[in-house]
């Protein structure tokens, strides 16, 4: 990405390029690959983890198709690229959700000749104005599925159980629950992950096992529950480094 759209500061890191950048992507400026580098140094297996939490995406998404499930709301979608939700899922009816403008521009031109897919610019900390503007694009008296891989963890904790909680009342039964959250693995070295993401655009709320388990509550845990990226149904369950834990990952049925 050479050129910042109008309005945006390719100065300030942003941690959906930041993201795209641990995939291997195009869509990331100089400050963005900068403060990327400066995680991997911590953390030298981030690139790892982003790709098994994609991995793990695919594998949901295929599990909620398998379930019936033909509406998936994807929050704080980040960049659409390869291997995303539309692509896994294309009979169901896709919204992508993310608040940043930069992110929702490329995302709109990505997606531009897609038939029942939409991007949607709008905060999921302000879910009463979500679901108000998602209520035109889905049908809530069907099952729905809220993806939020990567977001919860830089949402403060009243927030985001709050959001979560909104979700699941305003969902029918038979809705789904998709998530992923970081945890703090390496509590020695994490100060100096935190301070990176707080100069970036979103700051980092890592949590406990325990903690993540709170936002299934009213949910039925598909098996195996909660678990590592790799270790949710994997293909391969031999595979190198499917013991390794990035974080935390689950999917949830409302009875």
């Amino acid at each position: 990405m050479d050129n910042a759209p109008e309005g945006v500061d390719p100065n300030v890191p942003n941690v959906a390029r930041m993201y795209d950048y641990f995939l291997d992507g195009k869509d990331n400026f100089a400050a963005d690959r900068a403060a990327a580098e400066q995680i991997l140094q911590t953390f030298p297996h981030t690139k790892e983890g982003a790709r098994a939490n994609r991995a793990f995406l695919r594998r949901a998404v295929r599990h909620l198709v398998d379930q019936g499930v033909r509406q998936i709301v994807d929050l704080g979608a980040g960049l659409p690229t390869q291997g995303n939700t539309h692509e896994i899922a294309p009979e169901a009816r896709v919204v992508y959700v993310d608040y940043d403008s930069v992110v929702c521009v490329h995302g709109r031109a990505l997606l531009a000749r897609r038939e029942n897919v939409d991007f949607l610019q709008a905060d999921v900390r302000e879910p009463k104005a979500l679901l108000d503007r998602l209520g035109t694009m889905i049908d809530f008296e069907q099952p729905v599925a809220f993806l939020m891989l990567a977001i919860l963890h830089f949402i403060p904790d009243d927030e985001a159980y709050d959001v979560v909680t909104k979700l699941r009342e305003a969902s029918a039964p038979g809705s789904h629950l998709v998530i992923s959250h970081a945890v703090d693995s390496t509590p020695d070295t994490t100060p100096q992950a935190l301070e990176i993401y707080r100069r970036a655009t979103a700051a980092l709320n890592l949590r406990t096992r325990e903690e993540v388990l709170r936002f299934f509550d009213g949910y039925e845990l598909a098996e195996p529950g909660l678990t590592y990226p790799n270790g949710w149904r994997p293909e391969d369950p031999d595979a190198p480094g499917n013991g390794i834990t990035f974080g935390y990952v689950g999917v949830g049925r409302k009875p």
